[in-house]
């Protein structure tokens, strides 16, 4: 692990929501996270407008990279990338799509639900839920603000399982 680039989080939650909502429509839809194949990353490139080179992320040891869909559709609306250590889950990257970012962006709330996904992710694998992951300085507050995340010193987060349970409890209503 020691030559595997760490990056700080520097996506902003627009919104916790129950799922993910067409910002023009208002409609809510129900989603999907699930691991990412190789070859359903083709699309998911800097010429298509994504940031990060996810096939590269997906190779890395011990990272899991899982996507968002609209359940019943194929398109990725994000993804995320985390590893599993002993007592928590820790975020390493997470994008929306293209068409999910900015100003005009087409869904809310998919930062959010994989956010969720990963503290229940932490829950599945006895972690208690448990999440930790590094911010953009800029965006400590912005963290501890929309996600009840805990700054623990430099730009290191936190996500102790009270909010993570929140968390869980928007996004997965099942559990």
């Amino acid at each position: 692990m020691g030559h595997e680039r760490v990056y700080q989080l520097s996506i902003e939650i627009d919104k916790l929501t129950n799922s993910i909502v067409n910002r023009l429509s208002g409609e809510s839809f129900q989603t999907t996270v699930s691991t990412v194949a190789v070859n359903e990353l083709n699309t998911v490139n800097r010429k298509n407008q994504w940031k990060f080179n996810w096939k590269k992320e997906l190779l890395s040891a011990r990272r899991m990279v899982y996507k968002l869909c609209i359940a019943g559709q194929k398109e990725i609306q994000g993804l995320v990338s985390a590893t599993d250590f002993d007592d928590h889950v820790y975020l390493n990257l997470v994008e929306s799509s293209p068409i999910n970012y900015g100003a005009n962006k087409l869904y809310e709330g998919v930062a959010g639900n994989l956010i969720a996904f990963c503290c229940k992710l932490s829950f599945d694998n006895g972690n208690d839920g448990i999440i930790g992951f590094k911010a953009k300085s800029n965006l400590v507050q912005h963290y501890v603000s929309k996600l009840g995340a805990t700054h623990i010193g430099a730009q290191n987060m936190i996500i102790y399982p009270e909010k993570a349970l929140y968390l869980i409890n928007r996004y997965f209503k099942q559990l």
